[in-house]
């Protein structure tokens, strides 16, 4: 593996645990507006990373996936507004990863549990009287994402492997943004599903970045780093 690319994903990897634990405290601290611009600089970071390697094998979709990851947290994240908006962008991100599941593990489609989940879905959130456009939205976009996450399991390589954890950690980070946005809960289980956002969020990420690179780049890194 050449000596340049092996620093770049060591710089990487180095800044990226730096800015985790920098907000990760601020969080624990309850200073949590002040990490959102450390939060939001460590995904345009791994857009940056992925852009970077585009034209030397990487994976396209990824790195489109990221550039609307980043338009999605800027709404979401950043201004606090327009969450259909965010949501809607998260829906195009399912979309992109299903592509890159099919061409990894040629499966995926799943049509008609993806068609049979987001009802029941509404379903559930009429029940708990939590159905809204924008949750109905969510729900669609996270019975996809369910869909997505399981089909990569299994997929081939040191990058497919890397996609798919990528992808369930995303999810969990998804499952405890449910969980505070439905007020279910109170105490410390709200405080823990709080900090288990982007506890999960920053590592599923980084992970989906990596997953973009060529196997031997990666083998390469690994190996020589042991």
């Amino acid at each position: 593996m050449e000596r340049r690319a092996r620093r770049e994903l060591a710089a990487f990897l180095a800044v990226q645990i730096a800015l985790y634990a920098a907000f990760l405290a601020m969080d624990l601290a309850g200073l949590g507006a002040w990490g959102d611009p450390v939060k939001f600089l460590s995904i345009l970071l791994c857009l940056a990373f992925c852009l970077s390697w585009t034209g030397r094998g990487g994976d396209r979709l990824t790195a489109a996936a990221l550039a609307f990851t980043a338009a999605a947290d800027l709404f979401l994240l950043m201004l606090g507004r327009w969450y259909g908006l965010g949501v809607a962008l998260f829906c195009v991100v399912q979309g992109l990863y299903l592509v890159r599941v099919r061409r990894l593990t040629g499966r995926g489609l799943w049509l008609p549990l993806r068609a049979g989940l987001p009802p029941l879905f509404w379903l559930a959130l009429g029940r708990l009287g939590l159905f809204t456009p924008l949750n109905a939205l969510a729900a669609f976009y996270f019975a996809n994402f369910l869909c997505n996450a399981a089909a990569a399991l299994g997929a081939p390589g040191r990058r497919g492997r890397l996609f798919a954890l990528g992808l369930w950690l995303f999810l969990c980070c998804d499952v405890c943004v449910g969980l505070y946005q439905s007020w279910l809960l109170s105490g410390a289980l709200d405080r823990a599903v709080h900090l288990g956002m982007w506890l999960f969020y920053l590592p599923g990420q980084v992970l989906l970045s990596l997953s973009a690179l060529p196997d031997p780049v990666l083998r390469g890194f690994f190996h020589e780093t042991k």
